[in-house]
Protein backbone atom coordinates (compact mmCIF):
# COMPACT_ATOMS: atom_id res chain seq x y z
CA UNK A 1 0.00 0.00 0.00
CA UNK A 2 2.85 2.38 0.88
CA UNK A 3 4.59 1.68 -2.44
CA UNK A 4 1.38 2.38 -4.37
CA UNK A 5 0.93 5.67 -2.46
CA UNK A 6 4.52 6.74 -3.26
CA UNK A 7 4.03 5.97 -6.97
CA UNK A 8 0.82 8.03 -6.92
CA UNK A 9 2.61 10.92 -5.18
CA UNK A 10 5.48 10.69 -7.70
CA UNK A 11 3.06 10.97 -10.65
CA UNK A 12 1.15 13.77 -8.91
CA UNK A 13 4.42 15.59 -8.23
CA UNK A 14 5.43 15.34 -11.91
CA UNK A 15 2.05 16.79 -12.96
CA UNK A 16 2.42 19.65 -10.46
CA UNK A 17 5.96 20.35 -11.72
CA UNK A 18 5.07 20.39 -15.42
CA UNK A 19 1.80 22.34 -15.11
CA UNK A 20 3.35 24.65 -12.52
CA UNK A 21 6.15 25.50 -14.94
CA UNK A 22 3.56 26.15 -17.70
CA UNK A 23 1.55 28.52 -15.50
CA UNK A 24 4.69 30.28 -14.28
CA UNK A 25 5.98 30.90 -17.81
CA UNK A 26 2.55 32.00 -19.06
CA UNK A 27 1.95 34.49 -16.25
CA UNK A 28 5.53 35.80 -16.19
CA UNK A 29 5.59 36.29 -19.96
CA UNK A 30 2.34 38.27 -19.91
CA UNK A 31 3.57 40.48 -17.07
CA UNK A 32 6.87 41.05 -18.88
CA UNK A 33 5.02 42.01 -22.08
CA UNK A 34 2.81 44.41 -20.12
CA UNK A 35 6.01 46.05 -18.81
CA UNK A 36 7.17 46.44 -22.46
CA UNK A 37 10.01 43.91 -22.11
CA UNK A 38 10.85 42.61 -25.64
CA UNK A 39 9.43 39.16 -26.40
CA UNK A 40 12.88 38.03 -27.54
CA UNK A 41 14.32 38.65 -24.06
CA UNK A 42 11.33 36.89 -22.49
CA UNK A 43 11.94 33.83 -24.65
CA UNK A 44 15.67 33.70 -23.91
CA UNK A 45 15.21 34.08 -20.15
CA UNK A 46 11.81 33.27 -18.62
CA UNK A 47 10.76 30.57 -21.09
CA UNK A 48 14.14 28.81 -21.20
CA UNK A 49 14.41 28.78 -17.41
CA UNK A 50 10.76 27.78 -17.10
CA UNK A 51 11.28 24.56 -19.07
CA UNK A 52 14.08 23.66 -16.63
CA UNK A 53 11.95 24.48 -13.56
CA UNK A 54 11.04 20.82 -12.82
CA UNK A 55 14.71 19.77 -12.71
CA UNK A 56 15.56 22.91 -10.71
CA UNK A 57 12.88 22.26 -8.10
CA UNK A 58 13.79 18.58 -7.66
CA UNK A 59 17.56 19.15 -7.48
CA UNK A 60 17.42 22.13 -5.10
CA UNK A 61 14.93 20.32 -2.82
CA UNK A 62 17.18 17.25 -2.86
CA UNK A 63 20.25 19.35 -2.03
CA UNK A 64 18.48 21.05 0.90
CA UNK A 65 17.45 17.63 2.26
CA UNK A 66 21.00 16.32 1.84
CA UNK A 67 20.07 13.91 -0.99
CA UNK A 68 23.00 14.91 -3.19
CA UNK A 69 23.08 11.69 -5.21
CA UNK A 70 19.45 12.22 -6.22
CA UNK A 71 20.15 15.84 -7.15
CA UNK A 72 23.28 14.99 -9.16
CA UNK A 73 21.67 11.98 -10.85
CA UNK A 74 18.67 14.08 -11.87
CA UNK A 75 20.85 16.61 -13.73
CA UNK A 76 23.13 14.10 -15.47
CA UNK A 77 20.27 11.72 -16.27
CA UNK A 78 18.15 14.56 -17.70
CA UNK A 79 20.99 15.68 -19.97
CA UNK A 80 21.63 12.18 -21.33
CA UNK A 81 17.87 11.74 -21.87
CA UNK A 82 17.63 15.13 -23.62
CA UNK A 83 20.40 14.31 -26.08
CA UNK A 84 19.79 10.63 -26.82
CA UNK A 85 15.98 10.42 -26.51
CA UNK A 86 14.67 13.96 -27.14
CA UNK A 87 16.99 14.64 -30.10
CA UNK A 88 16.90 10.99 -31.21
CA UNK A 89 13.10 10.68 -31.37
CA UNK A 90 12.82 14.16 -32.94
CA UNK A 91 15.25 13.08 -35.70
CA UNK A 92 13.27 9.88 -36.30
CA UNK A 93 10.08 11.94 -36.73
CA UNK A 94 11.80 14.40 -39.06
CA UNK A 95 15.53 14.85 -39.93
CA UNK A 96 16.93 17.72 -37.82
CA UNK A 97 18.86 20.52 -39.51
CA UNK A 98 21.59 21.78 -37.18
CA UNK A 99 22.18 25.47 -37.83
CA UNK A 100 25.59 27.10 -38.05
CA UNK A 101 24.97 29.01 -34.80
CA UNK A 102 24.54 25.71 -32.98
CA UNK A 103 28.02 24.60 -34.14
CA UNK A 104 29.59 27.97 -33.39
CA UNK A 105 28.09 28.60 -29.97
CA UNK A 106 25.73 26.21 -28.17
CA UNK A 107 27.32 22.81 -28.78
CA UNK A 108 30.91 23.99 -28.04
CA UNK A 109 29.63 25.75 -24.88
CA UNK A 110 27.84 22.59 -23.75
CA UNK A 111 30.85 20.35 -24.43
CA UNK A 112 33.13 22.85 -22.68
CA UNK A 113 30.93 22.84 -19.57
CA UNK A 114 30.94 19.01 -19.52
CA UNK A 115 34.75 19.00 -19.71
CA UNK A 116 34.93 21.62 -16.93
CA UNK A 117 32.73 19.43 -14.73
CA UNK A 118 35.05 16.47 -15.31
CA UNK A 119 38.12 18.58 -14.52
CA UNK A 120 36.58 19.81 -11.28
CA UNK A 121 35.71 16.23 -10.31
CA UNK A 122 39.29 15.01 -10.87
CA UNK A 123 41.61 17.99 -10.49
CA UNK A 124 39.76 20.37 -8.18
CA UNK A 125 40.48 21.23 -4.57
CA UNK A 126 39.29 17.76 -3.54
CA UNK A 127 38.96 14.86 -5.96
CA UNK A 128 35.52 13.34 -6.55
CA UNK A 129 33.75 16.33 -5.03
CA UNK A 130 32.34 19.67 -6.14
CA UNK A 131 33.62 22.11 -3.54
CA UNK A 132 31.96 25.45 -2.76
CA UNK A 133 34.26 27.55 -4.95
CA UNK A 134 33.93 25.12 -7.87
CA UNK A 135 30.13 25.25 -7.52
CA UNK A 136 30.21 29.05 -7.50
CA UNK A 137 32.30 29.02 -10.70
CA UNK A 138 29.75 26.74 -12.40
CA UNK A 139 26.81 28.81 -11.11
CA UNK A 140 28.44 32.07 -12.29
CA UNK A 141 28.55 30.62 -15.82
CA UNK A 142 24.74 30.72 -15.75
CA UNK A 143 24.75 34.53 -15.54
CA UNK A 144 27.46 34.83 -18.20
CA UNK A 145 25.49 32.52 -20.51
CA UNK A 146 22.30 34.55 -19.94
CA UNK A 147 24.09 37.79 -20.84
CA UNK A 148 25.57 36.10 -23.90
CA UNK A 149 22.13 34.86 -24.98
CA UNK A 150 20.55 38.29 -24.60
CA UNK A 151 23.27 40.07 -26.62
CA UNK A 152 23.22 37.35 -29.25
CA UNK A 153 19.43 37.50 -29.45
CA UNK A 154 19.38 41.29 -29.79
CA UNK A 155 21.96 41.07 -32.56
CA UNK A 156 19.94 38.44 -34.42
CA UNK A 157 16.72 40.42 -34.00
CA UNK A 158 18.16 43.30 -36.02
CA UNK A 159 18.41 40.93 -38.98
CA UNK A 160 14.83 39.75 -38.55
CA UNK A 161 12.79 42.86 -37.74
CA UNK A 162 9.67 41.60 -39.46
CA UNK A 163 9.32 38.34 -37.50
CA UNK A 164 7.68 39.89 -34.45
CA UNK A 165 5.31 41.95 -36.61
CA UNK A 166 4.24 38.80 -38.46
CA UNK A 167 3.58 37.04 -35.13
CA UNK A 168 1.37 39.92 -33.97
CA UNK A 169 -0.61 39.84 -37.21
CA UNK A 170 -1.00 36.05 -36.94
CA UNK A 171 -2.29 36.34 -33.37
CA UNK A 172 -4.89 38.89 -34.45
CA UNK A 173 -6.31 36.63 -37.16
CA UNK A 174 -8.74 34.77 -34.93
CA UNK A 175 -12.19 33.76 -36.12
CA UNK A 176 -15.35 35.38 -34.75
CA UNK A 177 -16.80 32.10 -33.51
CA UNK A 178 -17.62 31.51 -29.85
CA UNK A 179 -14.26 29.74 -29.26
CA UNK A 180 -12.50 32.54 -31.12
CA UNK A 181 -13.95 35.12 -28.73
CA UNK A 182 -12.96 32.99 -25.74
CA UNK A 183 -9.38 32.88 -27.06
CA UNK A 184 -9.35 36.67 -27.42
CA UNK A 185 -10.52 37.12 -23.83
CA UNK A 186 -7.95 34.59 -22.58
CA UNK A 187 -5.10 36.31 -24.41
CA UNK A 188 -5.99 39.63 -22.74
CA UNK A 189 -5.75 38.42 -19.15
CA UNK A 190 -6.04 41.11 -16.44
CA UNK A 191 -2.92 41.80 -14.34
CA UNK A 192 -4.33 40.03 -11.28
CA UNK A 193 -4.91 36.84 -13.27
CA UNK A 194 -1.30 36.85 -14.48
CA UNK A 195 -0.09 37.31 -10.89
CA UNK A 196 -2.35 34.44 -9.87
CA UNK A 197 -0.86 32.25 -12.62
CA UNK A 198 2.66 33.05 -11.40
CA UNK A 199 1.69 32.28 -7.79
CA UNK A 200 -0.05 29.00 -8.71
CA UNK A 201 2.90 28.06 -10.92
CA UNK A 202 5.43 28.66 -8.14
CA UNK A 203 3.33 26.68 -5.66
CA UNK A 204 3.02 23.84 -8.18
CA UNK A 205 6.79 23.80 -8.75
CA UNK A 206 7.58 23.87 -5.01
CA UNK A 207 5.02 21.27 -3.91
CA UNK A 208 5.67 19.13 -6.98
CA UNK A 209 9.38 19.12 -6.24
CA UNK A 210 8.77 18.07 -2.65
CA UNK A 211 6.36 15.30 -3.73
CA UNK A 212 8.82 13.95 -6.30
CA UNK A 213 11.84 13.99 -3.95
CA UNK A 214 10.02 12.46 -0.99
CA UNK A 215 8.23 9.75 -2.99
CA UNK A 216 11.32 8.95 -5.09
CA UNK A 217 13.43 8.56 -1.94
CA UNK A 218 10.83 6.24 -0.37
CA UNK A 219 10.62 4.17 -3.57
CA UNK A 220 14.41 3.89 -3.65
CA UNK A 221 14.39 2.43 -0.16
CA UNK A 222 11.44 0.12 -0.93
CA UNK A 223 13.01 -1.33 -4.11
CA UNK A 224 16.61 -1.29 -2.85
CA UNK A 225 17.57 1.37 -5.42
CA UNK A 226 20.23 3.97 -4.75
CA UNK A 227 19.40 7.70 -4.78
CA UNK A 228 21.65 8.13 -7.82
CA UNK A 229 19.81 5.41 -9.77
CA UNK A 230 16.41 6.95 -8.98
CA UNK A 231 17.72 10.34 -10.12
CA UNK A 232 19.22 8.92 -13.32
CA UNK A 233 16.05 7.02 -14.27
CA UNK A 234 12.62 7.78 -12.80
CA UNK A 235 13.15 11.41 -11.80
CA UNK A 236 15.29 12.50 -14.78
CA UNK A 237 12.87 11.01 -17.31
CA UNK A 238 9.85 12.52 -15.56
CA UNK A 239 11.32 16.02 -15.32
CA UNK A 240 12.50 15.86 -18.97
CA UNK A 241 9.01 15.16 -20.36
CA UNK A 242 8.36 18.88 -21.16
CA UNK A 243 11.48 18.99 -23.36
CA UNK A 244 10.51 15.71 -25.05
CA UNK A 245 6.96 16.86 -25.87
CA UNK A 246 8.14 20.32 -27.01
CA UNK A 247 10.82 18.91 -29.31
CA UNK A 248 8.56 16.19 -30.77
CA UNK A 249 5.87 18.76 -31.63
CA UNK A 250 8.52 21.09 -33.07
CA UNK A 251 10.02 18.27 -35.17
CA UNK A 252 6.58 17.28 -36.48
CA UNK A 253 6.00 20.88 -37.60
CA UNK A 254 9.43 21.02 -39.24
CA UNK A 255 10.80 23.49 -36.66
CA UNK A 256 14.07 21.59 -36.44
CA UNK A 257 16.14 24.34 -34.84
CA UNK A 258 13.65 24.48 -31.96
CA UNK A 259 13.82 20.71 -31.48
CA UNK A 260 17.61 20.51 -31.11
CA UNK A 261 17.99 23.98 -29.59
CA UNK A 262 15.50 23.17 -26.84
CA UNK A 263 17.37 19.99 -25.90
CA UNK A 264 20.91 21.44 -25.97
CA UNK A 265 19.82 24.69 -24.26
CA UNK A 266 18.14 22.72 -21.46
CA UNK A 267 21.32 20.66 -20.99
CA UNK A 268 23.39 23.83 -20.54
CA UNK A 269 20.92 25.25 -18.02
CA UNK A 270 20.77 21.93 -16.16
CA UNK A 271 24.50 22.12 -15.42
CA UNK A 272 25.22 25.83 -14.91
CA UNK A 273 21.96 26.76 -13.16
CA UNK A 274 20.63 23.61 -11.51
CA UNK A 275 23.81 21.70 -10.66
CA UNK A 276 25.67 24.95 -9.92
CA UNK A 277 22.98 26.18 -7.48
CA UNK A 278 22.39 22.76 -5.88
CA UNK A 279 26.09 22.13 -5.21
CA UNK A 280 26.46 25.69 -3.87
CA UNK A 281 23.77 24.90 -1.30
CA UNK A 282 25.56 21.69 -0.30
CA UNK A 283 28.93 20.48 -1.75
CA UNK A 284 28.46 17.28 -3.75
CA UNK A 285 30.45 14.07 -3.57
CA UNK A 286 30.96 12.52 -7.02
CA UNK A 287 31.25 8.74 -7.05
CA UNK A 288 33.19 6.67 -9.58
CA UNK A 289 29.90 5.66 -11.19
CA UNK A 290 28.95 9.34 -11.49
CA UNK A 291 32.24 10.03 -13.29
CA UNK A 292 31.24 7.39 -15.86
CA UNK A 293 27.83 9.08 -16.21
CA UNK A 294 29.49 12.46 -16.85
CA UNK A 295 31.65 10.84 -19.54
CA UNK A 296 28.50 9.34 -21.12
CA UNK A 297 26.91 12.80 -21.05
CA UNK A 298 29.98 14.29 -22.77
CA UNK A 299 30.09 11.50 -25.39
CA UNK A 300 26.40 11.98 -26.23
CA UNK A 301 27.10 15.68 -26.90
CA UNK A 302 30.10 14.79 -29.06
CA UNK A 303 27.90 12.40 -31.07
CA UNK A 304 25.54 15.21 -32.06
CA UNK A 305 28.50 17.36 -33.05
CA UNK A 306 30.19 14.71 -35.22
CA UNK A 307 26.97 13.27 -36.70
CA UNK A 308 25.94 16.70 -37.93
CA UNK A 309 29.44 17.97 -38.75
CA UNK A 310 29.45 17.12 -42.47
CA UNK A 311 25.81 17.15 -43.59
CA UNK A 312 24.68 19.76 -41.03
CA UNK A 313 21.76 17.55 -40.09
CA UNK A 314 20.82 14.54 -37.97
CA UNK A 315 18.96 12.00 -40.09
CA UNK A 316 16.59 9.21 -39.06
CA UNK A 317 19.13 6.38 -38.80
CA UNK A 318 21.30 8.56 -36.55
CA UNK A 319 18.27 9.33 -34.38
CA UNK A 320 17.66 5.59 -34.12
CA UNK A 321 21.30 5.12 -33.02
CA UNK A 322 20.72 7.69 -30.27
CA UNK A 323 17.63 5.84 -28.98
CA UNK A 324 19.45 2.46 -29.03
CA UNK A 325 22.40 4.00 -27.15
CA UNK A 326 20.04 5.30 -24.47
CA UNK A 327 18.48 1.85 -24.07
CA UNK A 328 22.00 0.40 -23.67
CA UNK A 329 22.94 3.12 -21.16
CA UNK A 330 19.70 2.57 -19.23
CA UNK A 331 20.39 -1.16 -19.11
CA UNK A 332 23.94 -0.47 -17.92
CA UNK A 333 22.96 1.76 -14.98
CA UNK A 334 20.34 -0.78 -13.88
CA UNK A 335 22.82 -3.63 -14.22
CA UNK A 336 25.68 -1.93 -12.38
CA UNK A 337 23.59 -1.73 -9.21
CA UNK A 338 21.83 -5.07 -9.22
CA UNK A 339 24.53 -7.22 -10.87
CA UNK A 340 27.70 -5.50 -9.67
CA UNK A 341 28.52 -8.24 -7.22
Amino acid sequence: MEIFLNILLLILGMVFLIKGADFFVEGSSNIAKALKIPSLIIGLTLVSIGTSAPELSVSVTSAIQGLNDLSFGNVIGSNIFNILIVVGISAIIHPIVVKKEMFRFDLPIYLGICVLLLLFAFLGSSSYELSLWESIVIFSLFFLYMIFLIFRGLKDSKKNKNIEEEEVVTEEIIDDSFMGKIKKIWKKKPWWLNLLLVAIGLLGIIFGGNFVVDSASSLAISFGMSEALVGLTIVSIGTSLPELVTSMVAAKKGENDIAVGNAVGSCIFNIVLILGLSSTIRPMHISTDSIIDIVCMLVSGLLIFFFALFKKKIVRWQGLVFVVLYILYFSYIIGRQYFAY
